[in-house]
């Protein structure tokens, strides 16, 4: 299936590594010219290295998405050396472990800064140039915490359900252009920030990481964490041609486990 991306032009956020490092790959592997994202210069380099091997047109840029100062600069880079932005991947990096009491009101603020209104101030940044040509794609990595909040990630349940209300408003406004704006939610995929939550929880409740990871493995009905390419494919897809009718919507990648209807 010829999904219609050859010489469009994507922004993945967090390309640094785990699911964007996947969705980078993934749309390149469908003819996208990509622009890699990520606060770190090697994995961002790691990233440009793995795309150019597989003969893809890519740049990195190194981006702190708290900063809100750098964005107009870097979107400008990218279309001087790719072209403009066709497709933007709003993927950011998760908060750290909290209780939804007693939180430092500045912790929220940092990660509001860093976790919302970047993805909202990039967008509005891509957003004109997307109408003008009547097309775009706007992808919003989430978390399964925005459909059932998962205990001890307050912030994160907190501040990615706030993108879904946004880009679900977002999706109506720009439809007429073109443009399509979707939620995609991961469930466990093998990624470090997976691993990272896993070896928390055994040192916090005095177990070893092998009985976390099979216990959590274990909510999962295909029994099994999901493979981030796996969760690339579905991100590619619908950021091509073939899925110009789904907008507004909520794709769950999961292997069941959230219960929820």
């Amino acid at each position: 299936m010829d999904f219609g991306l050859k010489g469009k032009t994507a922004l993945v956020l967090g390309g640094g590594g785990g699911l964007g490092r996947a969705i980078a790959k993934s749309l390149a592997d469908e003819g996208a010219k990509v622009a890699v994202a990520g606060i770190g210069s090697a994995s961002i380099d790691g990233t440009v290295a793995e795309l150019k091997t597989i003969g893809a047109k890519c740049i990195g840029l190194i981006w702190d998405l708290a900063d809100l100062s750098v964005i107009k600069a870097n979107v400008s880079k990218i279309e001087s050396e790719l072209g403009p932005v066709d497709i933007l991947v709003n993927n950011t990096g998760g908060p750290p472990p909290a209780s939804a009491a007693g939180q430092d009101p500045a912790l929220w603020s940092r990660q509001f800064q860093s976790m919302v209104l970047s993805v909202i101030a990039i967008t509005d940044c891509v957003l004109p140039g997307m109408r003008s040509r009547g097309w775009g794609r706007i992808l919003t990595s989430t978390s399964s915490g925005v459909l059932s909040p998962i205990p001890n990630l307050a912030i994160s349940n907190a501040l990615r359900l706030s993108l879904v209300g946004w880009s679900k408003t977002l999706a109506r406004e720009v439809a007429k252009d073109g443009i399509t704006a979707n939620i995609v939610v991961p469930g466990r995929i093998a990624t470090s920030r997976v691993a990272n939550l896993d070896n928390a929880k055994a040192r916090r409740e005095g177990r070893s990481i092998e009985e976390v990871t099979a216990e959590s493995q274990g909510t999962i009905p295909l029994g099994r964490y999901g493979k981030p390419e796996e969760y690339a494919d579905v991100v590619a897809f619908l950021a091509s041609e073939r899925a110009a009718y789904i907008t507004g919507s909520v794709i769950r990648v999961d292997g069941g486990m959230i219960a929820s209807i």
